[in-house]
């Protein structure tokens, strides 16, 4: 099957909009040419795409899947002309990376200058994502990298082990559990406690241990990185979750307390994704080993 790209587009107006004759006013057809070209894509297809109702068209089950996959094409080709224009105004590489909260506020900030020095004609396009998203935009091609953490389905991507990354509770050390050298997390939830921004990796991982436990966290506030909610917590606002890393970096500096928690998923292992290694452009390759170098060299974790 071959399917024309205004065709693509039509049929994602004629979905979003429910209706043909708004999808063909936004594409600048008419509505009997828009009609034609949404029936031959039934017609190559050999199903029906739309259920056509009084008020508009509704997606049949077939409809669904080519939705999905006309959206992934249409991201896809305009990923492909904005590449195109940046190598036309000089630049030779784009890496795209999909990455977790501790990889975006943490790790990466102390990486990415040294490859960026060395990788002057390649840019890195940088988001935070949840770690289930991660691994479907590595999947999909709109990310060319994710991070990950934790218990993740990879979804037979390449996964490359680079480090372990562990929590802890932090405290001040004026705390009452400042004391304390191991604590299990349901024993904090009656603390007042910091935490990163709604919407964070680790927040949302957070929210589903507390859910299952039954008891909420008392937030106090959330804030969008680790060295901001360690000084909140060193200046007495509350308790909270941190990877060990970032507490031991302001642990002298904020008047901090680290304690270990014993909970089995305080200890995740951290993994690069991608679809395959070798197939990986030069320089994002290079990212790759930067990022397992930056844990080799013998970096806290």
């Amino acid at each position: 099957m071959q399917f024309d790209l205004t065709d693509l587009r039509l049929f994602v107006l004629s979905a979003e909009e429910c209706n043909l004759t708004r999808a063909a006013r936004r594409q600048h057809l008419s509505l009997a040419a828009a009609s034609a070209r949404i029936k031959a894509l039934e017609v190559q297809t050999g199903l029906p795409l739309f259920y056509r109702e009084a008020r508009g068209v509704r997606l049949t089950p077939p409809g669904e899947a080519f939705l999905h996959h006309a959206r992934g094409v249409l991201r896809q080709t305009e990923q492909l002309r904005t590449d195109l224009q940046e190598y036309g105004g000089g630049l030779r590489g784009h890496v795209r990376v999909f990455a977790n909260t501790t990889a975006v506020t943490d790790f990466l900030p102390e990486i990415l200058p040294g490859f960026l020095s060395a990788n002057p004609n390649v840019n890195v396009d940088l988001q935070e994502k949840p770690n289930p998203e991660i691994a479907r935009g590595v999947l999909d091609g709109r990310a060319d990298i994710g991070i990950v953490a934790g218990h993740v389905d990879t979804l037979s991507l390449q996964a490359i082990h680079f480090s372990t990354d562990r929590l802890v509770l932090v405290t001040s050390r004026q705390h009452r559990l400042a004391k304390r050298r191991r604590i299990a997390f349901a024993d904090t939830l009656d603390e007042d406690a910091v935490g990163m921004h709604q919407g964070s990796t680790l927040q949302t991982f957070l929210a589903q241990v507390t859910d299952k436990l039954g008891k909420p966290l008392k937030l106090r506030v959330q804030l969008s990185s680790f060295d901001a909610m360690c000084r909140m917590i060193g200046a007495g606002v509350g308790v909270g979750i941190v990877p060990e890393s970032a507490a031991r970096r302001n642990q002298h500096s904020m008047n901090l307390a680290l304690i270990e928690l014993v909970d089995a998923w305080s200890v995740r292992e951290r993994y690069v994704l991608v679809r395959e290694r070798e197939a990986l452009p030069a320089y994002a390759q290079s990212l790759v080993d930067a990022i397992c170098a930056h844990y080799q060299a013998g970096q806290t974790p």
